[in-house]
């Protein structure tokens, strides 16, 4: 739910060449470092003590049993600790969407600290805990779901100054007025909504498009990739950490580019080019022993296909599911998005070491076609939003709820009541 009010937020800032108000700044850090900071921390941190952690379950099942830990089992376990968290996320999302409406929005490297490592996520979290009271609640819910006008429009002058704060108003306030009184939904209504057909269908192929591309396979695993590609052991922990750096570049280049190119190119070409990337990494795995130099293609096109990730799946994924439903929708659709995607992110890292023991180097054609598949939807299903309201955008998912003739069969209804009230105006 705070990555929802993240993107609303944002969407929210009054112009592209003006700087967001210092209230604005910080609530959007604040949000960001206890959500989607956490969420990247935790993928991206278990790669350092991988060996560290193999040597652990090693020595704890041999001086427990007294025999040598099956290699299938050594990687069952592996696959559960690198997966375990998205289980505490999934219970996040069932829960955080009627909280929402509810209440309202290589340090630790060492063998001997791996421990410290991954419960280090906790200071965070706390941070956020600490921050988040400081700051206004969200606009939307004050004014739509709490019907409190005041302190709506108090929140937007702390978040967009005194005279920059009209125009996100008076969007809400059409919003609210659009909605008229409609209560906040349950996740299950939106199944049976016909008015949102589309969107919810684009909210399952996308998150599940986002968590099963492979990016967060090459995060898990990323050792394995190294090792497998030919990349020696003292250099992976440096190649590991290139992988970070390449998650910031892309962050900070798709919040600048987004409101120019818009967020359908942005996402269709990630996609497209993540598949590039699958091919030509498959090819590199199968033909690495031929020359000294093919290894490094495929670290390359494992940093190629972490930058086209952030720039399009990554970094539009969520603003786009913000934007494809209303206030009364927004929350539930964000709980069945929330769900899908926890349960993608354990199902790939209870999967991708068996995937990979199976079909070894090929492994990334599973990417290759999902890949593939979600851009095509998109293409074919999803218009731009870019600069549209939020009505607009339920306008233009309109005619696939209800198919093309809608508004033909709209125009004949209101024609012929017009004909009735002229006929009942007529003398008799």
């Amino acid at each position: 739910m705070l990555r929802m009010e993240h993107q609303l937020l944002l969407r929210g800032s009054s112009s592209p060449s003006k700087l967001p108000s210092w209230t604005l700044f910080l609530a959007v850090c604040a949000v960001g470092i206890g959500g989607t900071f956490q969420y990247g921390y935790n993928v991206s941190i278990i790669n350092a003590p991988t060996q560290h952690i193999h040597k652990f379950l090693n020595e704890t099942w041999t001086s427990r049993y007294h025999k040598e830990l099956n290699p299938d089992l050594l990687t069952f376990l592996w696959s559960v600790i690198a997966s375990i968290f998205s289980l505490g996320g999934l219970c996040g999302a069932l829960m955080g969407g009627s909280m929402a409406i509810r209440l309202g929005r290589e340090l630790l490297g060492e063998e001997k600290h791996w421990p410290l490592l991954l419960s280090s996520s906790c200071f965070p979290a706390f941070a956020q805990l600490l921050f988040l009271p400081w700051f206004p609640e969200s606009p939307r819910y004050l004014l739509i779901d709490r019907d409190d006008e005041l302190s709506c429009a108090k929140a937007l002058k702390r978040f967009h100054g005194s005279s920059e704060y009209r125009r996100e108003m008076e969007d809400i306030q059409r919003e609210s007025s659009a909605l008229d009184g409609e209560k906040p939904k349950k996740p299950w209504q939106l199944f049976t909504d016909r008015g949102v057909r589309w969107q919810l269908i684009t909210v399952i192929v996308m998150t599940m498009g986002q968590q099963l591309s492979g990016i967060n396979a090459i995060y898990f695993y990323a050792t394995y990739i190294f090792e497998a590609a030919g990349i020696s052991a003292e250099k992976i922990p440096y190649v590991t950490l290139g992988t970070g750096a390449c998650e910031c570049l892309t962050a900070l280049s798709c919040g600048l580019l987004i409101d120019y190119v818009g967020r359908r190119y942005l996402i269709i070409g990630g996609y497209l080019l993540m598949t590039l990337w699958c091919t030509v990494l498959t090819l590199s795995l199968t033909y690495q022993d031929l020359y000294s130099w093919v290894p490094y293609v495929s670290m390359m096109c494992i940093f190629a296909f972490i930058l086209s990730f952030g720039l399009g799946p990554g970094g539009i994924t969520n603003t786009l599911i913000a934007e494809l439903f209303v206030q009364s929708s927004r929350p539930a659709a964000y709980m069945i998005g929330g769900t899908l995607s926890w349960i993608s992110f354990f199902t790939i890292g209870m999967l991708f070491p068996f995937i990979v023991n199976g079909l070894k180097q090929y492994c990334f054609l599973v990417f290759l076609l999902e890949c593939s598949f979600v851009a095509a939807f998109i293409f074919l299903v999803i218009p731009e939003t870019k600069n549209k309201s939020f009505l607009e955008i339920k306008k233009e998912f309109h005619k696939l709820n209800f198919g093309r003739n809608t508004r033909k069969k709209e125009t004949e209804l209101y024609e012929r009541s017009q004909l009735q009230d002229e006929f009942l105006k007529s003398p008799s």
